[in-house]
């Protein structure tokens, strides 16, 4: 899966350890989910899209 959070979180000039502090995750789960090792669960992905004010769909995009 794709997405744009690193993108996203570059815009608002956060670390990885401040966006994790915000989602309340570790920021090795920041790191695995921008670099595409990890899919994040559902109610985290929410989490995310809340965070950032924009769709889930918007961040997120399946592989080609």
């Amino acid at each position: 899966m794709n997405n744009r959070i690193r993108e996203l979180r570059g815009n608002r000039g956060w670390s990885q350890a401040e966006l994790a502090e915000r989602l309340d995750v570790s920021r090795q789960t920041i790191n695995a989910i921008e670099t595409g090792k990890y899919d994040p669960s559902l109610p985290l992905a929410f989490a995310i899209a809340r965070l950032f004010g924009a769709s889930i769909e918007s961040i997120f995009t399946p592989d080609a």
